[in-house]
């Protein structure tokens, strides 16, 4: 793609420039100033398609900004207005934030850009892959400033609503990008600068959204990009880091179960990625079905095989499953000195694993009700209101993580089979004490279990 001048239409003229640096060497007010006047000339004299700006390469766009306005313009975006915004409801910002890999990195990126973002005025940024903004931080009046740009959570960010835009160009061209002033292309956002780089997940490389500091045209340095693409980088082996921590939990835990195993087998995470493995060479990661169940499966590569579940995995029996193993038996105990806890006993041996509060309160009242509860139900078991289902369906998907192969849903509840036990405290009072949830409240009061009606 060129950067050679752009009419309405996407038409090409005059020579291709040299790529060149938005800022000089000298960062200076006056500096920023001539470049912005500069950078307005060639928006204009670019989106009107005068042809004499081939003459002086220096007033056409950069590559990547040329390449992002001819986006804009084959997408109908005007440069007086953006596309229409439809942005996230607080219940779908929710659910992606919960879902969101970044959000384990999030101190990490506050961390290592809010302190700079809010003493320049600034503000931080954080999207979805798709170009949502899913967390806003920084200087206060600057976020005022961006509310007047719809700039807030929720938001739509990419180039087919706004232009060019370091966030939305960044998102197609895969690496940091810096949109200074009039390289925007709506005029509206010329008095912004904003510097953004991509993250990716460290395991497969898949774009996972990104992270951007903007602020007003005058506040911005030219190492501004340097810091961003930095941090970046930072989380990203944060990812890296908790990701081969997972694994070795897992492996610890997988070791004595494929210890006592005949022939070939794997333990895997939640993704398929491979913790330990027996009789076999092992593979980098394992197709596993999208909602993966304990029992017979068909995987690729390996053909029949039977799925146990392990604690924050699968235990992957490979060959032909012996016919009906017996079911888990699941113990739920809330009365124990080391508090509450749940243990899982099938075929593969036995695991135990300690429960959050809430977890033990989402346990507990799925004990109850062995024909499942909707996220509705257990929303107004946990919080007495029946709209919080975006937090019941989050917590949960935590909760499976561990308990995949004993855990079903539509609707919630213990999957087929399985034998639960419910060990509760000698005395009502005691029962997950510091809980506030109506269902639990309603237990004690009554000295007994859940209530299933």
């Amino acid at each position: 793609m060129s950067d050679r001048p752009i009419d309405r239409a996407g038409a090409r003229t005059g020579a291709r420039p040299t790529e060149r640096p938005v800022f000089g060497a000298v960062h200076a007010a006056q500096d920023i100033r001539e470049t912005a006047r500069r950078l307005a000339g060639v928006h204009e004299a670019t989106l009107a398609g005068d042809h004499l700006a081939a003459e002086a390469p220096r007033d056409v766009p950069r590559t990547v900004i040329g390449e992002s306005w001819r986006r804009a313009l084959d997408r109908g975006v005007d440069p007086e207005r953006a596309n229409d915004q439809h942005p996230l409801t607080m219940a779908e910002l929710e659910f992606r934030r919960q879902k969101s890999q970044l959000a384990s990195v999030l101190p990490v990126l506050s961390g290592g850009l809010l302190p700079t973002a809010d003493a320049a005025q600034q503000i931080m940024v954080v999207t979805d892959a798709e170009g949502r903004v899913l967390w806003r931080d920084g200087s206060a009046p600057i976020r005022r400033m961006a509310d007047r740009l719809g700039f807030d959570k929720g938001a739509d960010w990419t180039e087919g609503v706004v232009g060019t835009n370091a966030i939305g160009t960044a998102l197609v061209a895969r690496s940091p990008v810096l949109v200074h002033s009039a390289e925007h292309f709506l005029r509206s956002h010329h008095q912004w600068t904003c510097a953004a780089a991509p993250l990716h997940d460290p395991r497969d490389g898949r774009l996972l959204g990104t992270v951007d500091v903007s602020g007003p045209a005058y506040s911005f340095h030219p190492t501004t990009l340097a810091l961003v693409s930095a941090v970046a980088r930072l989380a990203e082996g944060e990812l890296r880091t908790r990701h081969h921590a997972s694994l070795g939990r897992l492996r610890s835990s997988a070791a004595p179960v494929l210890a006592r195993i005949g022939g070939r087998a794997l333990a895997v995470d939640a993704h398929g990625w491979t913790a330990a493995v027996t009789g076999m060479t092992p593979p980098d990661r394992v197709a596993l079905p999208k909602e993966p169940a304990a029992g017979p499966v068909w995987l690729p590569r390996y053909g029949m095989c039977t799925l146990e579940p392990l604690p924050g995995g699968w235990l992957i029996r490979l060959g032909r499953p012996e016919p009906a193993p017996e079911p888990p038996r699941v113990v739920l105990d809330l009365g124990g000195p080391g508090g509450p806890a749940v243990t899982v006993a099938g075929p593969a041996g036995s695991w135990s694993h300690a429960l959050t509060p809430r977890h033990a309160e989402l346990l507990f009242v799925l004990a109850a009700h062995p024909r499942g509860r909707s996220a509705a139900e257990l929303a107004r078991d946990l919080f007495g209101d029946g709209g919080r289902t975006v937090t019941v369906r989050a917590e949960l998907s935590r909760l499976r993580r561990n308990l995949a192969g004993v855990l079903a849903h539509r609707p919630y509840r213990f999957a087929d089979g399985v034998e639960v036990e419910l060990r509760l405290p000698t005395r009502a009072v005691e029962l997950l004490p510091h809980s506030t949830a109506p269902t639990v409240l309603a237990a004690r009061r009554a000295g007994t279990g859940p209530d299933p009606g």
